[in-house]
């Protein structure tokens, strides 16, 4: 417990905080929790929102008193190098990159001295972890780009970024999940829809998951989208 902050946010949520950085471990203990709070079922728990260092809890206070629940996270952060977690879920977004879904393709190499069939090796072949969804509705936050793609956000921002949009700003990368304003390098596009107000789970990617970028044709975008 010397590491972790349980702290109160407002009357009926409190924040798990297990550190101050951007790490792989302490998120995997963000999600732990999240996942034996999940199978112990607390009466008064409404909602848990994951993200890169914290679990935040949102609880009914007339079911469940803050000491009851500070008292249960207590005795269960202790136990968390214990959690058998599920195994990993990766899921595979295909992305058409360059031409008109990736206009900052070739910017992003130039600007390595590479060539845009390495940027999109490089971008392609990590696993990335989902920290958290956040910044707009299904928006995934990821992990594990190589720091060789690092480049930094666009010295003006697009009004309007498409949907499914890929992109890099700084050493992060991410999925544009609705139409936006953004700075971010967009080196591709997904056609899958990363949100969706009209199906049963509007989002598609979960904190915990993984991602793998799969490069595709302009040809197989479009009929991945036809058949969407």
């Amino acid at each position: 417990m010397d590491d972790v902050r349980i702290l109160t946010v407002g009357d009926c949520a409190v924040s798990v905080e297990f550190g101050q950085e951007i790490s792989l471990d302490i998120n995997h203990k963000v999600m732990a929790l999240k996942l034996v709070l999940e199978r112990e079922a607390i009466l008064g728990i409404e909602e848990m929102i994951p993200t890169y260092c914290s679990l935040l809890i949102q609880y009914d206070p007339l079911e469940l008193r803050y000491g009851q629940l500070r008292d249960k996270l207590e005795a269960l952060v202790g136990q968390l190098n214990t959690v058998e977690m599920p195994p990993k879920q990766v899921v595979e977004i295909p992305v058409s990159y360059g031409g008109e879904f990736g206009p900052d393709l070739a910017e992003v190499a130039s600007c390595h001295n590479m060539t845009e069939a390495e940027v999109i090796q490089l971008h392609s072949a990590p696993e990335y972890p989902i920290y958290m969804l956040g910044f707009v509705a299904g928006f995934p936050y990821l992990g594990g780009m190589d720091k060789s793609l690092a480049t930094p956000r666009k010295a003006s921002p697009r009004l309007k970024i498409a949907a499914g949009s890929v992109g890099i700003a700084g050493e992060q990368t991410g999925i544009y999940s609705v139409e936006s304003p953004g700075g971010w390098q967009i080196i591709g596009r997904t056609p899958l829809k990363l949100y969706d107000v009209n199906r049963q789970e509007p989002v598609l990617l979960q904190a915990g998951q993984y991602i793998k970028f799969k490069p595709i044709t302009e040809e197989e975008f479009r009929a991945i989208e036809n058949e969407h």
